[in-house]
């Protein structure tokens, strides 16, 4: 049966009617101009129509750690949020550090059919910043990977950074780099500021990342590589990422709704579904964070979805997992922090949180504009919505959600991923 979805404003500037037959979009016509009796028809009136959103920094957990997610409850809780494609961090057990276990997070991602699921390669065997991973039959595998990171490492080893950034260039690789050094940041627990001092916790100064920045735009401009940098949380990172920008280097950026939305202040609680890698910074940090949002300084919202059980946040603030879950709060965290405070309109939303993920990635069907011939991956959302955020209501596997009894703006009602609803009315359809 076709689809009929009437009268939603597209990305918020005009509305249309959208007919959908099988995995296409086949007319796009003013509001309430196309008719057809046998679709099934969606009022969309007071809704916003996006392209479906794409993530590029998802931690699946599978394989491996299953008590903390699968590539099924994830895919179901990125379908929730909105996403029609996320990529699949390399971090799991095994890594995905080879052509075989790349295929394997691909393969389960196709099986379960609610997002398209691609993996990221590591960039070093076994995370351990020692030795290249197979870069190449990774990037030749079924997978096609073409984004390689050891997120929660940093290749802190210059040489082997540009090993990799020079290796990758042969199939038009991305590596993108965890920024943190690991000297700098040993036993590090939160923001190094003066309130680090007063809760006690190991201070992790911002320059631990800046420098890592730094000498990566500096190594890819030299070898005229592609460099993309996750979760960025410093305004001195904004700055050296204003400059890269202005040298024409090749280097895109990250931020997470965390880093745009909660402050260093969270940590007060000592509740540790505020611990983050990066650490959550100061007011001055979000401010220049969402600037450059704003200003395409930084590129895209990636979530870093990082779920874990419930036995490793609930100990103490010392020994408990760095990491939050994002997938299904992403949309309403940036609705909140960039909609609502009139920093970004919902073309904007649309270019952050799809269009540009979706080329980074170089994902053919996703990000694409909503135009006849197109594949129907679509968001939609209420922008008139305003909801408490309830961290146990969810389709992850776990429950380290730091925006919990938080109130949020703007909620995605629907998801379509390739003709098919796989959210209708806030219920995924498994």
């Amino acid at each position: 049966m076709s689809i009929l979805l009437k009268n939603g404003s597209l990305k918020g500037e005009k509305n249309v009617d959208i007919l959908i037959e099988k995995d296409l979009i086949v007319k796009v016509a003013p509001g309430n101009s196309i008719k057809d009796d046998k679709a099934e028809v969606f009022d969309l009136t007071g809704l916003i129509v996006l392209p479906g959103l794409v993530d590029l920094h998802t931690h699946l957990r599978e394989p491996g750690r299953e008590d903390a997610e699968t590539v099924a409850t994830g895919s179901a809780a990125a379908a929730r949020g909105g996403f029609t494609a996320v990529h699949a961090m390399a971090n799991t057990l095994p890594v995905a550090d080879t052509a075989g276990v790349v295929e394997q997070v691909w393969n389960l991602g196709r099986k379960v059919g609610l997002v398209d699921v691609y993996p990221v390669g590591a960039v070093t065997v076994g995370l351990k910043g020692e030795n290249l991973a197979e870069l190449s039959a990774m990037a030749e595998s079924t997978a096609r990977v073409r984004i390689f990171s050891d997120d929660g490492f940093c290749v802190s080893d210059s040489i082997l950074m540009r090993r990799a950034l020079e290796y990758v260039k042969a199939f038009d690789g991305v590596i993108a780099q965890h920024a943190q050094d690991p000297r700098l940041t040993q036993n590090a627990q939160m923001n190094e500021s003066e309130l680090s001092g007063k809760l006690g916790l190991t201070g992790w100064p911002a320059v631990a990342e800046e420098a890592i920045v730094a000498r990566d735009v500096l190594l890819t401009e030299h070898v005229k590589s592609k460099l993309h940098i996750c979760h960025a949380s410093t305004a001195g990172t904004v700055e050296i990422l204003r400059w890269a920008k202005e040298k024409k280097v090749n280097v895109t950026a990250e931020v997470t709704p965390h880093h745009l939305f909660l402050s260093e202040v969270h940590c007060q609680s000592y509740d540790a579904k505020f611990k983050v890698n990066p650490p959550l910074r100061t007011d001055k940090d979000i401010q220049e964070l969402r600037k450059a949002l704003a200003q395409g300084v930084i590129d895209v919202v990636a979530t870093d979805h990082a779920p874990h059980p419930t036995e490793d946040k609930e100990g103490e603030w010392s020994s408990s997992s760095f990491g939050m879950t994002g997938l299904e709060t992403a949309l309403s965290v940036v609705a909140t922090a960039m909609v609502e405070t009139k920093l970004m309109s919902w073309s904007d939303v649309a270019r952050v949180m799809s269009e540009k993920p979706a080329e980074i990635g170089q994902l053919s069907d996703h990000g694409r504009p909503i135009a006849e011939n197109e594949l129907a991956n679509l968001c939609i959302v209420d922008p008139k919505a305003s909801w408490k955020v309830d961290a146990h209501d969810t389709h992850s596997l776990s429950s380290n959600n730091p925006f919990h009894d938080m109130t949020l703006k703007s909620k995605v009602v629907h998801t379509i991923f390739r003709g098919k609803f796989t959210m209708k009315s806030g219920q995924v359809q498994k």
